[in-house]
C-alpha cells in the first residue's frame, strides 16, 4: 500500500536511518513524540545496546521515540503496533469496514490504550496506512 509522507517525515525518516543505521519505513510525527516504523529484524540495531542509540537520538531530537517493528501479515502489525502490551491473538474482520480485533493481557489493556489514547490512536493511524486497517478494538 502506497503512503505519502510529509517532508518533515521524509527528513526524520532520514535522520533516524543515519543515527542508527536501520531502515525506517514510516514515521508518524506528534508534537513530543516520534513514531518510526523499522524494518524487520533490525529494532535491536535501531535501539543499540542498552538503548543508547535510541536515547542518544531522542536527545537530538528533543522529542520521544517510539518504535514500531514493520512485519508482513496486517495481525503482526496490528501485534507490533501496541507493543510493548502482550497481545496473545489478532484478527481481522472485513465487512463494510476492516476492523483488526486484538486479544490484549488484562494488565496491559493500559499500556495497549496509552494515556490520552495516544498509543491505540498511533497504532490506528499505522495499521490503516501499512494495511487499510479502518479500526482497532481491543478485546
Amino acid at each position: 500500500m502506497a503512503r505519502t509522507l510529509s517532508d518533515d517525515a521524509r527528513q526524520f525518516i532520514a535522520r533516524f536511518e543515519e543515527e542508527t543505521g536501520a531502515t525506517a519505513t514510516d514515521c508518524v510525527i506528534g508534537e513530543e513524540r516520534l513514531v518510526f516504523v523499522v524494518g524487520v529484524g533490525e529494532m535491536g540495531q535501531a535501539i543499540g545496546p542498552g538503548g543508547e542509540t535510541v536515547s542518544r537520538l531522542e536527545e537530538r531530537l528533543d522529542r520521544e521515540i517510539d518504535l514500531v517493528e514493520d512485519a508482513d501479515t496486517p495481525e503482526a502489525f496490528v501485534a507490533n503496533a501496541l507493543a510493548p502490551a502482550a497481545v496473545y491473538h489478532v484478527t481481522i474482520s472485513e465487512n463494510e469496514t476492516t476492523v483488526a480485533y486484538a486479544e490484549v493481557a488484562e494488565g496491559d489493556r493500559g499500556v495497549a490504550i496509552g494515556s490520552g489514547g495516544r498509543n491505540i490512536e498511533t497504532a490506528r493511524t499505522l495499521a490503516k496506512r501499512h494495511f487499510d486497517i479502518d479500526d482497532i478494538q481491543l478485546t
